[in-house]
C-alpha cells in the first residue's frame, strides 16, 4: 500500500539541506549524463563507419602486379609483369574458395575525355565484370548495370555514376539509350549508378564511365592485359586463405619466385573491417568502464551524505526505536532516501543527455557524416536505469547498516 506520509517524510529530509542534496546528487547526474552522452557518441561513430562502408564486400580483397624483388627462372630482380584473361578462368579453377572475381581496367582518364555534344567533361574510365557490382555494390538509379551478355558481345554500352549525369545530362534529361564519347569512342548509355559505400576504388564513382571489362580492352587496343584483381571468399573462409591461394597460382604462372612478397600486391579488406570492429569494441569498452566509474563515484558520494545524515538523525531513529520502529522500517526509510535521491538525479541526468543527442543529430542530419546520429536505444536507457538503481540501493546500504546499529538509549541521550 502507497504510504503517503512515508514519502512526504522522506521528501522533506532530502530537501532539508538543499545545497548538500543538491552537491550529491549532481555527482549522479554527472555521471548519467556523460554515460548517456558517451555511449551516444559510440554508437554515432559505429554508424558513421557503417555508412562509408555500406554496399561493399566485408569479405573482399584486391589483388594487383608490382615489379619482382627476386631473380628467377633466368628472370632479373626488378622484372615488370601482367596478369591476363587467361589467369581468370586459372583461379577460378584452381581456388575454389572464390566466390566473386572481377576484373578491372582503369584507363582513359584525361582533360575532357568524356563528352556529349557541347557538354565535355574529365572523367574516370573503367572497365567491370557484372561481378563487381556485387563486390562494390552501385545502386542502379537508372537503367541497369553491365551483363554478362555486355562482356561476350563486346558491346559499346557504359555505366555513368551521378555527376557525368549531370554534367552531359542537366536538366533532368533522361540518359538511357543515349551516346556520349569516351575518348573519341561512342558508348551508348544503359545505366546510372549511385554508389553506396564511400570507398572508392580507381577514382569517385560518382565521377567515373564504367565499360564492359572485354569491350574496353578491344577499343582501346588494351590487349590482354588485367590491371587489378576484386575477390571475395566463400561463406565462411577467411579472406586470407584465399589470398595466399590467389598469389601462388598467379606465381606459378608468371614465373615469380615463391618466396618473392613484393611481386603480388595486395589488400586485404576483411582484415581492415575487423580492425574496425575491435576498435569499435574497445571505445565501447572504454565508453562504458568510464561511465560506470563516473556513476559509481556519484554513488559514493550519495553514500557519504546518507552516512552524514544518520549521524544528524542519531537522536530521532533512537526515538523511533523506542516507540517501536522495526529494523525494517529504518532500513526502509534509509534506502528509499538514497535510492529517491540517486534516481531523480540520474533520470533528469539522462533526460538532458537524450536531448543533447537529439540536438546533436538533427545538426548533423544534412549530409554524409562520419559521426552519423548519435542516440542511445531504449534498452541501454532500461539498463542504465537498473545499474543506477542498483548503486542507489548499494550507497544506501551502509547507512542503513549505521542506523540499526544504534542503540534507542544512548541516541536518546545524544546531543
Amino acid at each position: 500500500m502507497f504510504d503517503l506520509d512515508r514519502w512526504q517524510e522522506i521528501w522533506m529530509t532530502i530537501t532539508h539541506n538543499k545545497s548538500r542534496s543538491f552537491l550529491t546528487a549532481f555527482g549522479v547526474f554527472w555521471g548519467m549524463f556523460m554515460l548517456v552522452v558517451m555511449v551516444g557518441a559510440g554508437v554515432a561513430l559505429e554508424r558513421g563507419m557503417n555508412s562509408q562502408i555500406e554496399g561493399f564486400a566485408t569479405n573482399s580483397c584486391f589483388v594487383w602486379t608490382e615489379q619482382t624483388a627476386e631473380p628467377y627462372k633466368g628472370f632479373k630482380k626488378g622484372r615488370s609483369w601482367n596478369m591476363e584473361n587467361e589467369d581468370i578462368p586459372a583461379l577460378i579453377n584452381k581456388v575454389p574458395e572464390i566466390q566473386y572475381l572481377a576484373p578491372v581496367l582503369f584507363g582513359g582518364g584525361g582533360t575532357n575525355n568524356v563528352t556529349r555534344n557541347d557538354k565535355v567533361g574529365s572523367f574516370s574510365v573503367k572497365g567491370n565484370y557484372p561481378s563487381y557490382n556485387k563486390i562494390d555494390e552501385s545502386i542502379m538509379i537508372k537503367g541497369r548495370y553491365i551483363n554478362d551478355i555486355d562482356i561476350v558481345e563486346k558491346r559499346k554500352v557504359c555505366v555513368i555514376g551521378e555527376r557525368v549525369l549531370e554534367v552531359l545530362f542537366p536538366n533532368n534529361e533522361d540518359p538511357i539509350g543515349k551516346n556520349i564519347q569516351v575518348n573519341g569512342i561512342y558508348f551508348q548509355v544503359i545505366g546510372v549508378g549511385q554508389h553506396t559505400s564511400d570507398i572508392n576504388i580507381g577514382g569517385r564513382s560518382e565521377e567515373t564511365v564504367v565499360l564492359p571489362f572485354s569491350t574496353m580492352q578491344q577499343a582501346y587496343n588494351q590487349g590482354n592485359i588485367v590491371h587489378f584483381l576484386a575477390v571475395t571468399a566463400q561463406p565462411g573462409i577467411k579472406v586470407k586463405v584465399v589470398e595466399d591461394k590467389i598469389r601462388e597460382v598467379l606465381k606459378d604462372r608468371h614465373s615469380i619466385s615463391p618466396d618473392d612478397k613484393k611481386a603480388v600486391g595486395g589488400m586485404n579488406i576483411e582484415d581492415q573491417f575487423t580492425m574496425f570492429l575491435y576498435l569499435g569494441i574497445g571505445i565501447a569498452s572504454l565508453i562504458w568502464i568510464v561511465g560506470l566509474g563516473t556513476l559509481l563515484a556519484g554513488g559514493i558520494g550519495v553514500s557519504n551524505i546518507m552516512l552524514v545524515t544518520v549521524r544528524e538523525r542519531t537522536k530521532e531513529i533512537g526515538i523511533r526505536r523506542a516507540l517501536g520502529a522495526t529494523p525494517r522500517n529504518i532500513i526502509t526509510q534509509i534506502l528509499s532516501e538514497s535510492i529517491i535521491l540517486t534516481l531523480i538525479a540520474g533520470v533528469a541526468g539522462l533526460m538532458l543527455g537524450v536531448g543533447l543527442l537529439s540536438l546533436v543529430g538533427m545538426a548533423l542530419s544534412q549530409g554524409d557524416q562520419f559521426f552519423k546520429d548519435p542516440q542511445i536505444s531504449f534498452g541501454v536507457a532500461i539498463a542504465a536505469l537498473m545499474i543506477l538503481l542498483i548503486i542507489g540501493t548499494l550507497a544506501g546500504f551502509i547507512p542503513a547498516n549505521r542506523a540499526m546499529s544504534i542503540k534507542p538509549i544512548e541516541a536518546i541521550r545524544e546531543e
